[in-house]
């Protein structure tokens, strides 16, 4: 697949295929991205691939911990304390776009509930990838991160395989890392979902919009 194809192709999938992704692919998809640019060539990232119980016990897990409304005590913040134009207004016409594809309603406050625990399922992909980086690295490398994980997902991407990439499966980084049996001298960065996309799944047929380069661009000559 074409580089640009894929970036343009790449979709926030929700809904995946009762069907297993074998490890040799994911190494394949991992062995591509281990290439992704680093900053002094660190290579900062540290991956954990789950399957099968595993996975579904971090399911189990999140999911307990959000009835029991745990705080959630991600390793760093996501989200601004507050939001504001026009990243508040884009933020909200994502929810309604995504809810309005599931057929939720607004005031479906339990629809809405059960949508987001889908992400604690892994919208019910067969593997999940978590992404951790050692503490003492500085907070830049969290633009390697960044650029790993999208190397990730766009390699996964030229293999034919769907991803969602979910800042929600950080929530509670301490569960993840129990699990796992990985040191808390790393941060739980994110993860993403992925399988075979069910293209028959409401929830995967719309896209989100993007601005334009005129938005976003100045040029200086």
């Amino acid at each position: 697949m074409d580089v640009i194809d894929a970036i343009k192709n790449r979709k926030s999938v929700r809904a995946f295929l009762d069907k297993d992704v074998d490890n040799k692919t994911i190494r394949s998809i991992l062995d591509a991205a281990r290439w992704a640019p680093s900053g002094a060539n660190a290579q900062p990232w540290k991956v954990a691939v789950v399957k099968g119980r595993t996975k579904e016990q971090i399911t189990e897990e999140l999911l307990k911990a959000k009835a029991e409304n745990q705080p959630m005590r991600g390793d760093y913040e996501y989200y601004p304390e507050i939001w504001k134009k026009p990243y508040k207004n884009r933020r909200f016409q994502c929810g309604v776009a995504l809810y309005n594809a599931l057929g939720i309603e607004r005031k479906d406050t339990k629809g809405r509930q059960e949508a987001w625990f889908n992400n604690y399922r892994f919208f019910g992909a067969p593997v999940g990838i978590f992404f951790f980086m050692p503490k003492c690295m500085g907070t830049g490398y969290l633009v390697d991160m960044g650029i790993f994980i999208q190397t990730v997902v766009l390699a996964a991407e030229g293999h034919g395989l769907a991803t969602c990439i979910q800042a929600s499966l950080a929530e509670y980084p301490d569960i993840v890392r129990k699990i796992l049996n990985i040191s808390d001298e790393f941060s739980l960065i994110g993860a993403i979902s992925l399988g075979y996309e069910d293209k028959s799944a409401p929830c995967n047929n719309f896209r989100q919009s993007r601005i334009e380069v005129e938005e976003f661009t100045s040029w200086y000559d």
